[in-house]
């Protein structure tokens, strides 16, 4: 296991998703402020582009509209991760500990619960066998 490329994965999602949310901040803004704009930026983000969020702020600049746009978004992002990333690994470790907790019970309890007919018929165990068998 590379632990370190699996960090640097991590961190380009976390860094293509506080792009995507700072996109949807300013959207929100400029629905009150600029309605125009905000459904221009919409709708040019509306095609997929904010996958990857640095070509997504590349192609943006190459764009009229986009190029006014630009500072807002990463000045949007970079208070984001500021705000973000101070609580960030407490609460993916926390997450994570509770959600396997939750699936190792599930796990254990299906594979604690007893047989029934309908588990020996998939087994191709005839029921008046199975019974038959433990006498």
């Amino acid at each position: 296991m590379n632990s370190k490329k699996i960090a640097q994965d991590t961190a380009k999602v976390l860094q293509d998703y506080l792009t995507y949310q700072a996109v949807k901040v300013i959207v929100a803004q400029l629905t009150e402020t600029n309605p125009g704009e905000a459904i221009w930026l919409r709708q040019y983000s509306s095609d997929g582009k904010l996958q990857d969020g640095e070509r997504y702020i590349e192609g943006l600049m190459s764009e009229l509209e986009g190029k006014k746009l630009v500072m807002r978004i990463l000045t949007v992002r970079d208070n984001l991760a500021e705000q973000v990333l101070e609580y960030l690994p407490e609460m993916v470790s926390s997450s994570i500990k509770q959600a396997n907790l939750a699936h190792r019970r599930h796990l254990l309890e299906r594979l604690t619960q007893s047989s029934t007919p309908a588990d020996n018929a998939e087994s191709g165990l005839d029921a008046n066998e199975y019974s038959d068998e433990n006498k």
